[in-house]
């Protein structure tokens, strides 16, 4: 339902979640049992990541024989893409869902349009985005950038949980390198390979459990924040419109979603 002209407010049992389409379709609250999970700003809570996630290197990118530059916004590189730079129009709201849209312009050099599709209930929301294509066949990605706060003043500070099988190495770029490696120790800003679909686990203990799962097998996690964490599904890995291009055609959307499923603990 709509909260005013930008926001709108999705209700469920003991649930609450708040969207500000104006402000790149980002998610600017989520309240379990009147506790907000996500940071607080205009540059936080959780957006989406499109039409790519993460650094693109030097924000260049090549599709075919043409090659393109994106604007460099994180130098030397371009990042999480323009979607959240972007006024989305709210196509359909209701009580617990809405659909959202945009269409994809320049600086991006490809027309398209995309989704995204929030449900939320009792214990979880699925976040749903897809990109097609107008004409020709382009490159891209989809994915999510939630902001979760360390501390909810609850109980204990948040602990992450997951089992990747591997780790993309980092360069000094901050790009992968192209090597995997096994997982290592935190602190993180790295992109971690889980072949059977996203699976991580975040404990606020006494307060909260919640775990973010994909059908996708990319995740970068990001904990260097003292207030937040970041653990972030994506259809590729960062720089992945270079070394792992997955094309958006006439016949062949490109469509993800990433489900947070939480508890109470006592």
């Amino acid at each position: 339902m709509a909260d005013n002209d930008t926001t709108v407010l999705l209700k469920a049992p003991n649930a609450e979640l708040t969207v500000d389409p104006h402000n790149g379709c980002r998610i600017t609250g989520l309240r379990v049992g009147g506790v907000e999970l996500l940071r607080q700003g205009a540059r936080f809570g959780c957006f989406p990541m499109v039409p790519w996630c993460g650094r693109t290197e030097l924000g260049q990118f090549r599709n075919g024989a043409e090659s393109f530059q994106l604007p460099v916004n994180a130098a030397p590189h371009a990042i999480h893409g323009t979607g959240r730079d972007t006024a989305w129009r709210t196509v359909r709201s209701d009580e617990s869902s809405a659909a959202f849209v945009y269409d994809l312009v320049e600086p991006w050099p490809y027309r398209g349009r995309v989704t995204q599709l929030i449900e939320l209930a009792e214990d979880h929301v699925t976040l749903t985005m897809g990109i097609e294509t107008h004409e020709d066949s382009f490159p891209a990605q989809v994915g999510w950038h939630p902001w979760f706060l360390r501390d909810l003043g609850t109980g204990g500070p948040l602990h992450l949980a997951f089992e990747p099988e591997w780790q993309e190495e980092r360069g000094e770029d901050h790009l992968p390198t192209g090597r995997r490696i096994a997982p290592q120790p935190g602190p993180w800003d790295d992109c971690f390979g889980m072949p059977d679909g996203v699976d991580v686990t975040l404990t606020w203990p006494g307060a909260l459990e919640l775990k973010v799962t994909s059908r996708e097998e990319w995740v970068v996690v990001y904990d260097e924040q003292d207030e937040a964490v970041a653990v972030e599904p994506q259809t590729g890995p960062p720089n992945g419109l270079n070394t792992l291009p997955r094309l958006v055609t006439l016949i062949d959307p490109l469509e993800a979603s990433t489900t947070w499923t939480w508890r109470t603990l006592d």
